[in-house]
């Protein structure tokens, strides 16, 4: 890895994380294509960058975590992820591999199409986050369990299970970017504690430039999304993870 595979893989990096359509499933196929060697830091890499996609909604939406009761549902929804991750946590790193990438991105697309077009023209029933119940908050969290294979996506999982509950376009995604928090600091931060003895001095400098690259562009793209979201519905992005899917299968077989 060189710097300016940091560069295109912390702008993909900082693009997908919150779009549902699986960041960590095209960080692995952007390695595959720029030939990086598929070791066990360049997992790493695609795991802690993710930091700065945090400070990213921290950033935006630092005065939701000053609300106690949606901080105790983030922490219910975290839960089924939490547990079922420490357990699996080698068993989901040997997933890290561009076919499981592409089968579950194209899965992925057509769940998202079938629930959109099931959905059209049905009512919601929870309109705000702070309506948003313990209850429900757990389901999606178990959605959010999903996420673990690459390819599916933890936003696209979150957001997938809140449609699913209910609830509105703009407070399931808004609900899948806090919830990210929690999840990916714990996922981070797990994974700098398992191989920190591991990286040189180069891979660290590589690690926090990817984190500011990711904070930068992960901002734009959050912006961006709600704004789509408000007129648009996710078949759009349901379409794009069959084509993506397809095209790597093409290339990988």
């Amino acid at each position: 890895m060189n710097i300016i595979d940091v560069v295109i893989l912390s702008i993909i990096e900082g693009v997908t994380e919150f779009l549902p359509i699986s960041s960590t499933g095209h960080l692995i196929l952007a390695s595959k294509l720029l030939e990086i060697e598929q070791d066990s830091f360049l997992t790493s890499f695609q795991i802690i960058i993710q930091l700065g996609a945090i400070l990213a909604v921290l950033f935006l939406f630092w005065r939701k975590f000053l609300d106690v009761k949606l901080l105790a549902k983030l922490f219910i929804a975290f839960l089924p992820t939490g547990i079922f991750g420490l357990l699996l946590y080698k068993f989901i790193k040997n997933l890290f591999h561009p076919n499981t990438v592409a089968y579950m991105l194209i899965i992925g697309g057509i769940l998202f199409i079938v629930l959109e077009l099931f959905l059209k023209d049905k009512k919601t029933k929870v309109n705000s986050i702070e309506s948003i119940s313990y209850k429900n908050a757990f389901f999606i969290g178990c959605f959010q369990c999903l996420a673990m294979i690459p390819g599916t996506s933890r936003s696209g999982a979150t957001i997938f299970g809140g449609l699913l509950l209910k609830l509105d376009r703009k407070v399931a995604t808004e609900f899948s970017f806090l919830l990210a928090v929690p999840t990916m600091f714990i996922a981070s931060g797990y994974d700098i504690y398992k191989n920190i003895d591991t990286f040189s001095t180069q891979n660290i400098s590589f690690i926090l430039f990817g984190m500011v690259s990711t904070f930068i562009f992960a901002i734009f793209a959050i912006k961006i999304l709600l704004k789509f979201i408000s007129n648009f519905s996710y078949i759009s992005f349901g379409i794009y993870r069959i084509i993506v899917g397809i095209i790597f299968l093409s290339i990988i077989l």
